[in-house]
């Protein structure tokens, strides 16, 4: 028999994207954290776990032999829905065949990954399971299987879910993994699982597998953030629900009261938190409830930090792709769900609440509260030319009534086995593929664009924007948080810094920004010339005029909420 204390394991995080739960740097996502305190739960000393990402093995190749050399090594990863990535690549299926073979211990892998495996990480793609050569798949919970695997000698397992009291305890023992993620502490944010399952039933989506809404209960998420806290976590995302208005309820009907008692929980245990944001909420649950949902997002926007955003799973506004595929909202009813979350919790710092949702010139210079997002997924069944024409006609109502949304997400299909979609595949989608991407265009152009003007004017200060790559003479960064806004700052910058900038322009679903404030004095010219009203002509004037002991005396348009002059000593 093995005995636990002497084994030497290594997780290997492949990244995770689900319908629920994300898990892509700068997010760490659930699995690699229970999947530790699980060890550690068997018996495992902490010393004896390693964690690696799958960007830190490709980046560092001696990585490889903690692998390698691992009694036990647990793989842990997939993806259900498709991305683009700007903080990480996910792991490819050949990646993942490369763990495999590597590792001369035992090994398991698990996580969405058991759902099925694409050629490629896309959409318009259809999967299938496989064991990717590893010695065990988790046909359920990869830390039930691995405190299994662990109680058992490593000699096997039976598939099963943990329950609530396991999970509260491997998270909080399983919360010093972070410290190994190449992200920690200023770049990461962890994402908090308060329930997992749906009570609804859409062909495509994978999240019904686990069953019908099991909540945990306020005291074992906020024990996890205190233990994340411990480790030093600073944002935090409560992203693994599919419907945050429910939590602590029937699966279904909002229940304010839990939600008084997670948030508060959070903010008491965690005080000097900098990111609280989440992610999935029902439109239907706001409307066949609206006063207690009105009261869970006035909860949510008094707990919260700014710029949060609560995705609204609406897929399409066609009446018979809505039918077709068991979707639970229509059109008309998710636009009367973004008018009430727009209505309580559209508000920016620094205003009167009963004022939302606020923009243009008069609008505080800080991004809304909490906004809705809408997700639209293409190439499901009965799926015609006219639903793109739904869509669209959907979006227009949206910004002609004045209402915010934070982002609108348009995707393709992945058929998973297990879903009803797995009969269709991804036929439609790739019949429709030209269509999609004319479709796309046109709600970048049509809609993105204007409303991102709306939601963030010139002058919009981000704070803590972190700095990650350099392209084109420019510095690109992000908030952490929910789909955080892409930045390009004028100039190369210190990769890795943290800065505050201030809006000056608006592509399709990123912005362009200056340091906020910026110092005329010492201000480049590429910095100037990127300011509203100012070209080439005038941002050279600026610089042979200076210095200025004001940027009052700059005729060039009013520069006060971009700007400052600092007199050198």
């Amino acid at each position: 028999m093995t005995d636990p204390a002497t084994l030497e394991v290594t997780i290997v995080d492949g990244y995770v994207d689900e319908p629920a739960h994300f898990g892509v740097p700068p997010y760490i996502s659930t699995y690699p954290r229970y999947v530790a305190g699980a060890l550690v739960d068997a018996g495992v000393p902490r010393e004896r776990i390693t964690y690696h990402t799958i960007d830190a093995l490709r980046e560092e190749n001696s990585r490889w032999r903690a692998v390698a050399d691992a009694d036990l090594t647990v793989y842990v990863g997939g993806m259900t829905v498709p991305g683009n990535y700007v903080g990480g690549t996910p792991a490819e299926p050949d990646e993942v065949r490369r763990i495999a073979w590597t590792a001369e211990g035992t090994s398991i892998m698990g996580g969405p990954i058991r759902f099925g495996v694409g050629e490629e990480n896309v959409g318009a793609s259809e999967t299938s399971r496989e064991d990717l050569d590893f010695d065990f798949v988790a046909g359920a919970d990869v830390e039930a299987a691995v405190f299994d695997l662990v109680e058992n000698g490593l000699e096997g397992f039976e598939p099963r879910y943990r329950g609530v009291p396991e999970e509260t305890r491997w998270a909080r023992q399983g919360a010093f993994i972070v410290e190994q993620h190449p992200n920690h502490p200023d770049y990461l944010l962890a994402e908090l699982e308060t329930s997992r399952g749906c009570p609804y039933r859409c062909s495509f989506c994978t999240e019904p597998m686990y069953g019908d809404p099991d909540f945990r209960p306020p005291e074992s998420v906020v024990e996890e953030v205190a233990a994340l806290s411990e480790h030093g976590v600073r944002h935090f995302r409560l992203g693994r629900q599919a419907d945050i208005l429910a939590y602590g309820g029937d699966g279904e009907k909002p229940n304010p009261d839990a939600l008084r008692s997670l948030y508060r929980g959070i903010r008491e245990v965690a005080p000097d938190l900098e990111t609280l944001h989440l992610d999935n909420m029902n439109p239907i649950t706001v409307v066949k409830w609206p006063e207690k949902a009105r009261e869970g997002i006035r909860i949510i926007a008094e707990h919260n930090t700014p710029g949060d955003t609560a995705a609204f799973g609406l897929e399409s506004a066609d009446p018979q792709v809505q039918s077709d595929n068991n979707l639970n909202v229509t059109a008309e009813e998710c636009l009367e769900a973004v008018r009430i979350v727009n209505e309580e919790a559209g508000w920016r710092p620094g205003e009167d609440p009963a004022d939302a949702p606020t923009f243009g010139e008069e609008a505080a210079p800080r991004l809304p509260k909490l906004l809705p997002g809408i997700n639209l997924v293409h190439g499901l069944k009965g799926e015609r030319e006219e639903t793109f024409e739904h869509n669209k006609r959907f979006l227009r109502r949206v910004y002609d009534e004045g209402l915010l949304l934070r982002r609108v997400n348009i995707r393709q299909v992945m058929a998973f086995e297990g879903t009803e979609m797995a009969d269709t595949g991804a036929e439609i989608a790739a019949d429709h593929k030209q269509l999609f991407k004319q479709y796309k265009r046109d709600v970048r152009e049509e809609i993105d664009n204007p409303m991102l003007q709306r939601l963030a004017p010139p002058g919009t200060v981000l704070e803590d924007v972190h700095l990650e790559y350099h392209q084109d003479g420019k510095t690109f960064g992000r908030q952490l948080g929910t789909y955080p806004l892409l930045v390009a700052v004028p100039g190369e910058r210190q990769l890795g810094a943290t800065i505050d900038i201030a809006v000056t322009d608006h592509g399709y679903r990123s912005v362009t920004g200056v340091p906020h404030p910026l110092d005329v004095n010492s201000a480049s010219m590429d910095e100037l010339q990127a300011l509203p009203g100012l070209g080439r002509q005038r941002a050279g004037n600026i610089v042979v005029d200076r210095p200025y002991d004001s940027v009052e005396e700059i005729t060039a348009g009013d520069l006060s909420k971009f700007a400052v002059a600092r007199r050198s000593e």
